[in-house]
């Protein structure tokens, strides 16, 4: 079964077979979209972006017909499905640049909820991710350590000097331990890494002041709920428009 067959399976179609994101169908209504493993971690999958709208400057026709098949779902109540795919680098060049080729596919559907953080899309389950993992410090970044889950070393000291120049503000929503918990929380507040350990994978010198920033645990998990990560400019863009 070609994925056009296993569409059509399913009674959805859309309007061009070669380059279309997403289908609909009508009648029952619901739309399906496609997961790119490249785009999936844990429960949620990036399933479109304004950044998608545009590729090497010529504009994406698929793009109009997903942002339309994903209206349907905010504000006429159609449901979401997903279904599994491969991104395929056979096309892929030396920087990672090429076509989004799909190199196999799972003919399952699963339903999901949309969320959308600024200009991207997401499907998810609703589950949160795992919430950090602290482990004992040492005067290293980023030493792997063997524990239930896969987690990374924090340096306590890296950790007060950060604080010392960025203050213990969140540095997304403003929020204050101490203005709220008084004595008991005053001083407290997570540490965010901008580029993750998980992704640099080794040790490294960490600068305090250019590489950590203060975040609240709430913020902390909110900008890990998507792959890739949001950057605090985008959770912060996002937390202003919702209180508009």
């Amino acid at each position: 079964m070609n994925r056009r067959e296993f569409i059509e399976s399913l009674g959805a179609t859309c309007r061009n077979w070669r380059w279309s994101w997403s289908f609909v169908n009508a009648k029952e209504r619901f739309v399906i979209f496609g997961a790119w493993d490249i785009h999936t971690e844990g429960s949620a999958s990036l399933i479109l972006s304004e950044d998608w709208e545009r590729s090497r400057g010529r504009r994406q026709p698929a793009f109009a017909e997903s942002r339309e098949h994903l209206r349907l779902v905010e504000e006429e109540g159609y449901r979401l499905f997903t279904f599994p795919m491969e991104h395929s680098r056979d096309r892929v060049d030396d920087q990672g640049v090429g076509p989004a080729t799909i190199g196999t596919f799972t003919p399952k559907v699963e339903e999901r909820i949309l969320r959308r953080v600024g200009g991207q899309w997401y499907a998810s389950d609703g589950n949160m991710l795992p919430e950090e993992v602290h482990v004992p410090s040492r005067y290293t970044e980023g030493a792997s350590v063997s524990v239930s889950i896969n987690a990374y070393e924090r340096n306590a000291s890296a950790r007060a000097a950060c604080i010392a120049h960025h203050g213990h503000l969140c540095v997304a929503c403003g929020f204050d331990f101490g203005k709220v918990f008084g004595e008991f929380g005053k001083g407290y507040i997570h540490v965010h890494h901008i580029v993750p350990l998980s992704k640099i994978d080794r040790e490294y010198e960490v600068d305090p002041v250019a590489d950590l920033v203060p975040i609240c645990p709430n913020c902390h998990a909110m900008i890990q709920r998507t792959t890739p990560a949001l950057t605090v400019d985008q959770l912060r863009e996002h937390i202003r428009k919702s209180r508009e």
